[in-house]
């Protein structure tokens, strides 16, 4: 009998011999080592940049533990079976992206800029928030199909953190162009991160009550089984809802990885590679009729065409992009030893350029490793797990994490026009570090249940006609 870990199925084993692991101490483990490599990056730059290591490094270090001691316990108590590689991938993606925002904070207050010189900080403190929404989930849903019943409400509730920026006035809503916040007295959150959340549930839920219709099949052409034409409606209304959001809020992230991720789990909930033609199609005509129509979406495209051309305008953040990552080779030029401060907004938008600078090509691919990784566990999870629900709402998560990277990633090496999402877990931003800590929890979850092992069947009562019978002569 082959031993289970994290890449087998526990409940094989559940009549087995002995109790199933929990892999609970390899976790604790793994995030001993990312707490490990995060206070190395935090020395090295403290050393490169300021030539001496400074007192804020112990109090990083004894926060940065301490959150994920507390994060490991919260599992150990309300997830014991819970994958023991979601936490440690998550804990090095957040370390090195504090260690990159600190090492900029440094090069800002050498050069006298006018940015913050305190985002790091600020991050581990939307880190401690986003430990908070994560224990919030672990212990008020402990079973993941109870999600199922909220999903209409969860999805009113998305759609309507998707539209506030869209009516706010510009002067509360708009940065860059795109109009994504809620800035009130100081503060700031970017709703469509939580409403992303909220619309893969009620997808998750939809198309598993709606499975079986949606994969039904009315002719062939070219080796595709297409749906019937009374079926589009559900993809229809997510291609309008994408457009929407493209017209109105400007957001072309967003437009793409809310309908990306419709189409996909329409693929995976129905099997039909003709769901994704027909999502791709749609996108395409009306990213297409966008162009045409709206000068804002022509200035982006534009841009990503040529972006040297625009050097000296709206092409000045990829063009600094594409010299740091050539500068950076494959090696990268140490951490403190680049000059990512020269891509605007490199603490959020453009931090894996800055990644890559520093670390090089081998260290950007290291960190795309991490999310393959967590992704794979996510996609393992949604294969392991034993409902319908819980299957696509793993494989729904799992791939928002991925199609983000990609966008992001796209975007900063020019293959796909500047979006604006920031890189999961790496990015200075809280909204979006929080709401990827309420994902992971959903994941941690619902891993928990897919591992768990079954319980044994209740024994059966015997029947009376069962009971052993003796005739007793006088």
């Amino acid at each position: 009998m082959v031993t289970p870990g994290p890449g087998t199925d526990p409940r094989a084993s559940a009549a087995g011999s002995g109790p199933v692991p929990k892999r609970r101490g390899t976790e604790l483990a793994l995030l001993g080592f990312a707490v490990l490599i995060t206070m190395a990056a935090q020395c090295i730059v403290d050393i490169t940049m300021t030539g001496s290591l400074t007192s804020e490094v112990a109090t990083f270090g004894a926060w940065f533990t301490a959150l994920w001691l507390v994060a490991h316990v919260l599992v150990r108590r309300f997830a014991p079976y819970a994958d023991p590689l979601l936490l440690p991938c998550v804990a090095v993606l957040v370390g090195l992206g504090l260690s990159m925002i600190h090492r900029l904070d440094i090069a800002g207050d050498q050069l006298g800029s006018n940015s913050s010189g305190e985002d790091a900080p600020v991050q581990l403190l939307w880190a401690t928030v986003g430990l908070g929404l994560f224990t919030a989930v672990l212990v008020v849903v402990r079973d993941h199909r109870v999600l199922a019943r909220f999903a209409y409400t969860l999805a009113l509730v998305g759609l309507v953190l998707l539209a506030i920026p869209a009516v706010l006035p510009a002067s509360i809503s708009e940065v860059y162009g795109a109009k994504l916040w809620i800035r009130v007295a100081g503060f700031s959150i970017q709703p469509g991160e939580f409403a992303k959340i909220c619309l893969i549930v009620f997808f998750a839920a939809y198309l598993v009550d709606k499975r079986d219709v949606l994969a039904l099949a009315s002719r062939k052409v070219a080796g595709l089984e297409l749906p019937r034409g009374r079926d589009l409606g559900p993809v229809l209304v997510a291609w309008a809802a994408s457009i929407l959001v493209l017209v109105f809020e400007r957001d072309l992230g967003s437009s793409l990885l809310l309908f990306g991720i419709f189409v996909v789990m329409l693929y995976v909930a129905t099997e039909r590679a003709s769901w994704l033609i027909i999502g791709l199609l749609l996108f395409s005509g009306g990213a297409f009729v966008a162009y045409q129509l709206f000068g804002h979406v022509r200035v982006r495209v534009d841009t990503w065409l040529d972006p040297f051309a625009y050097a000296d305008e709206g092409g000045y953040q990829i063009v600094q992009s594409l010299f740091g990552l050539g500068t950076g080779g494959l090696f990268g030029a140490g951490l403190g030893g680049g000059r990512p401060d020269q891509v605007p907004v490199a603490k959020s938008d453009f931090i894996a350029s800055a990644i890559g600078e520093e670390l090089g090509l081998f260290g950007l691919v290291a960190v795309i490793l991490l999310y393959l990784v967590l992704v794979e566990r996510g996609l393992r999870t949604s294969l392991v797990v034993r409902d319908g629900f819980g299957k696509l709402l793993s494989a729904g998560l799992a791939f928002a994490v991925a199609w983000q990277v990609f966008v992001v990633l796209g975007g900063v090496t020019g293959l796909l026009p500047l979006t604006g999402l920031t890189t999961p877990f790496l990015a200075y931003g809280g909204s979006s570090l929080v709401a990827n800590f309420g994902l992971v929890a959903l994941l941690v979850r619902i891993s928990d249940a897919a591992r768990r092992p079954t319980a044994p069947p209740a024994p059966t009562p015997p029947k009376l006609t069962d009971a052993p019978t003796e005739v007793v002569r006088p």
